[in-house]
């Protein structure tokens, strides 16, 4: 049986969006993998232009409420940002609860380059967490994966 993941932030516009995104294109079946938020607000065109630039496509993705998932048993919920962590609710069953803590690229303000270069630096910050999850979990990268 796939472990299933569920990674939680407040808009699930970005960070988590992202997190989905690549720990699907790393571990690729290994895992069953979510994304939802506290207040979703859609999927923030930025983060979806971000993996791009690495060769994933999350346009497909749509942003969903924590309250889609509340009565599905997680092996991990992995919240992204310091308001999920504050508000995550209790998961049923013996649910591994991890916290990252990445700056939040949608709420960034100044030029269109300063925004893409908050984008891409919490991608790679994630890609790097993933990294390390993975091989917390035993779990070898697929072959050519960044």
């Amino acid at each position: 049986m796939k472990a299933r993941v569920l990674f939680l932030c407040t808009g699930n516009s970005a960070r988590s969006q992202m997190a989905e995104g690549w720990l699907r294109h790393l571990a690729d079946d290994r895992f069953e993998v979510f994304s939802a938020g506290t207040h979703p607000v859609g999927v923030n065109p930025g983060s979806v232009e971000a993996m791009a630039e690495v060769g994933i496509d999350i346009s497909a993705h749509r942003s969903k409420s924590v309250a889609e998932f509340m009565t599905q048993p997680f092996d991990h919920v992995i919240t992204v940002c310091d308001r999920a962590k504050e508000s995550c609710p209790r998961w049923p069953g013996s649910t591994h609860l991890l916290h990252w803590s990445f700056d939040d690229p949608a709420a960034a303000t100044g030029s269109d380059d300063t925004r893409r270069q908050l984008f891409r630096r919490v991608r790679d910050e994630i890609l790097g967490q993933i990294k390390g999850f993975l091989a917390q979990e035993g779990t070898r990268l697929i072959p050519d994966a960044h």
